[in-house]
């Protein structure tokens, strides 16, 4: 059985659908075992409460320096002996050095299909405005492995969501995220789970 972390910055609602996935047999190659918000009083460290997961506050602007945070956050990780970290709507940029010392085991789930609307600067429901300033007729969520270029690792997952007429960013991005991000995340985190090798013997 591999920890698995979830890397948090608001409501949490990717988070509920590992929980959700937990709770139904669906994630049984790992298990939630830490959770931690770069913001103090995110709903997601009541939903990591409410379902009996450590939780912990790693913001970055309490670290004087990029080489502080990283430490804050590997220290934490190796704490709990995490095997696979999942960024699920974590909105703080994880370093090189970071991704390297967890090479292939952090994974995040993007609201569109990479490698469209994508990289720097598409997050949240930027994403959704572009999709729809362009006039796309499909668009949906990727889950890939996090490397040092932001939303530029190996695709695990995709799956494809219908722009409809009359869609706001809004409409937009609950329906991606109910139609795909809450089902992918959970398949990719068993998909590693069961695949790679504990990190901790």
């Amino acid at each position: 059985m591999k920890n698995i972390a979830v890397m948090v910055s608001g409501g949490g609602t990717n988070l509920q659908a590992l929980i959700d996935a937990q709770g139904r047999g669906e994630l049984k190659s790992g298990r939630l075992a830490l959770v931690i918000s770069s913001k103090e009083g995110a709903y997601a460290l009541e939903r990591a409460g409410k379902a009996g997961i450590p939780a912990a506050v790693i913001p970055r602007r309490a670290y004087a320096t990029q080489e502080d945070f990283d430490r804050a956050l590997l220290a934490a990780w190796e704490e709990a002996r995490i095997d696979l970290v999942v960024l699920a709507g974590y909105l703080s940029i994880l370093s090189a050095a970071v991704t390297r010392a967890y090479q292939d085991r952090i994974i995040n789930v993007h609201p569109s299909l990479i490698p469209s609307f994508c990289g720097a600067g598409f997050y949240g429901l930027k994403v959704h405005e572009a999709a729809l300033e362009k006039g796309v007729k499909v668009t949906g969520a990727t889950v890939h492995i996090v490397n040092e270029v932001p939303d530029g690792g190996r695709i695990l997952l995709q799956k494809a969501v219908e722009v409809r007429e009359g869609d706001t960013p809004e409409l937009l991005q609950k329906r991606v995220m109910e139609e795909a991000e809450w089902l992918l995340l959970p398949q990719a985190a068993e998909l590693i789970c069961r695949e790679l090798p504990p990190r901790y013997q």
